[in-house]
């Protein structure tokens, strides 16, 4: 096969993917059913989920300075052979807000800055529309503000079509809000807030607006008191305009495997298996869990294939290093290293349980992030939870998958190493041992005295449910054990599954291991008692089928552990 697609990984122009043979999974599908929506609207997705190169196809698409090139970029998809009557008809503005925070200058100085630069691109594109008189005064003034009243006075007088499309319309009131504090925030977006002005220009002004983000937060305060967008983020029709299906997975990785850029030997259903828990089982619409496939994370996909065509194998690690960075700025927005009491609650109940049952809000003030009724809706938004089931008038979020379940236990490792530092590379031999040897209780002495050594957060973490979340978080340091807390086998909940990538490395050795919590008052009767359950309650997830299924040739041990306190009394394999 000639000229190979490349793979589009890291690039968001979409042009650029179409014209230069990269690799596109069409969405244009979804373009007529936009088009019978309301005017304005609002659609939120994670981070790496495709939102930049859906936009840039929304405007090569309604672009008139861009419809001769209609065949050429779109003639192989599927608008290409059903074109809407809008194609072309649009004169677009279109803004990246990340942009807008980047200068020297005042907030309102560096965003005016870059719609400047903006718009004065939007005119030099358009300038056979516009009198000359009319260029001369918007190429004269300073202000963003002025030029869009420049613009709109005469796009109205001719009857131009203006289209707006916004691209990370929080990014730049998110950095306010983390960085320089409430206060500053609420004056942008409130009252006569310069940020808000802009946003009540775009009211009356373009025909069609169409705004990405990843929260409703910023779209809340901007808007109060007067509509602009239709939010279209959990409607069933878009639970699938980004990421990838598993359809859509297929078909690349049987692209590149018929173009030779896979080994001859790849086994394409064995990565989509080895994909699915990392990256997949995303769904944003209730109404969508009987309906349409879970998606995965697309970038996720394309980092994998990448890997997978440099190695003839998987990456080494499932987890893209470059998404450290979102990782960061998803703690800052959603202000995880200032969490109280309560949200601290939600999140190790959503770490231990995998899941939890609440409402889905759909919008909120800046105000109310720190509520811990709206914070499962804010993980929901940043891709840290998804739609996995309903429960009478209320949603079941979970954990998507493991991806996502390494950064929640990596925020659970860094508070505990906040309060004491544990050197995590002496546990990386003793996971080989464990893993490869067998010799699994230097692993269980070292993390049952790190919890003991860790006195400055024992209130935090005394009991047994949190006598869990401190093991799993060191637990999932490892990379050779899928680490999974409270997981259902022959009917009963074990504490902590040590479940073996075998898809990934030879490991001999699989887990599974019952914790025990006793109060320094328990009378020893009931030591007695409490571990003689525990070893009946192992026993019997042992002989689970599923059990079976998930360690196959793996040899399985059976750790009961037992404390009183923060000390480790008794530790036995079963």
């Amino acid at each position: 096969m000639e000229n190979v697609k490349r793979i589009p990984y890291g690039v968001s122009n979409f042009v650029e993917v179409v014209e230069q043979n990269q690799y596109y999974v069409d969405k244009t599908m979804y373009l007529p059913l936009l088009e019978r929506q309301p005017d304005s609207l609002f659609f939120i997705r994670p981070r790496r989920f495709g939102k930049s190169i859906f936009l840039g196809m929304l405007w090569a698409y309604y672009d008139v300075a861009q419809k001769d090139k209609f065949q050429k970029r779109f003639g192989n998809l599927w608008i290409g052979s059903h074109p809407t009557p809008n194609q072309g008809k649009y004169q677009v503005l279109f803004f990246d807000f990340s942009r807008a925070s980047v200068g020297m200058g005042t907030l309102e100085e560096n965003f005016n800055s870059y719609c400047c630069i903006v718009l004065n691109n939007f005119m030099s594109t358009y300038s056979d529309y516009y009198s000359e008189k009319l260029q001369s005064n918007f190429y004269e003034s300073k202000s963003a503000a002025n030029k869009l009243n420049l613009i709109n006075s005469e796009a109205k007088q001719k009857g131009y079509l203006l289209y707006l499309i916004i691209d990370e319309y929080d990014n730049f009131t998110n950095v306010v809000l983390n960085e320089q504090g409430e206060k500053i925030y609420h004056d942008l977006t409130h009252a006569s807030g310069f940020y808000r002005d802009y946003f009540k220009l775009y009211k009356g002004m373009f025909e069609r607006i169409f705004m990405t983000g990843v929260s409703p937060v910023t779209l809340d305060d901007l808007t109060s008191g007067f509509n602009i967008g239709w939010n279209i983020s959990t409607h069933y029709q878009f639970n699938m305009m980004l990421g990838f299906s598993e359809d859509d997975v297929r078909t690349m990785l049987q692209y590149y495997k018929d173009a030779g850029q896979l080994p001859g030997n790849a086994d394409i259903e064995a990565m989509i298996a080895e994909m699915k828990p990392w990256y997949d089982n995303y769904c944003f619409a209730k109404e969508s869990l009987d309906r349409d496939p879970k998606m995965f994370n697309c970038d996720m996909v394309l980092y994998y294939l990448r890997n997978y065509m440099d190695l003839g194998r998987s990456p080494e690690h499932m987890i893209d290093p470059n998404t450290r960075t979102d990782y960061n700025k998803m703690k800052k927005l959603i202000q995880l290293d200032r969490l109280d009491g309560d949200r601290k609650g939600v999140l190790r109940r959503i770490t231990d349980e995998g899941q939890l049952v609440t409402t889905l809000v759909t919008t909120f003030p800046a105000s109310e992030i720190a509520n811990p009724e709206i914070f499962p809706s804010l993980l929901f938004y940043y891709g840290m939870l998804t739609i996995s089931a309903t429960r009478g008038t209320r949603i079941v979020l979970s954990i998507p998958n493991n991806n996502v379940r390494k950064q929640y236990y990596e925020f659970m490792l860094e508070e505990y190493q906040n309060k004491r530092y544990i050197n995590l590379n002496n546990l990386a031999d003793l996971f080989d041992n464990m893993a490869y040897d067998g010799h699994w209780r230097e692993t269980f002495e070292f993390i049952a005295h790190a919890y003991k050594e860790n006195s400055s957060v024992r209130s935090a973490i005394e009991g047994e449910r949190n006598l869990q979340g401190f093991f799993t978080a060191y637990l999932s340091v490892n990379a050779y054990y899928l680490i999974a807390p409270e997981v259902e086998l022959n009917h009963g909940f074990c504490d902590l599954f040590l479940m073996p990538d075998l898809l990934r490395y030879e490991v001999a050795h699989s887990y599974i291991v019952e914790l025990k919590y006793l109060s320094s008052k328990d009378p020893e009767s009931k030591a007695e008692s409490q571990w003689q359950e525990a070893v009946e309650q192992i026993k019997q997830y042992a002989v689970g089928p599923k059990v079976r299924q998930m360690i196959q040739h793996t040899r399985l041990h059976l750790i009961v552990m037992q404390f009183r306190g923060c000390e480790l009394e008794r530790m036995e394999e079963i």
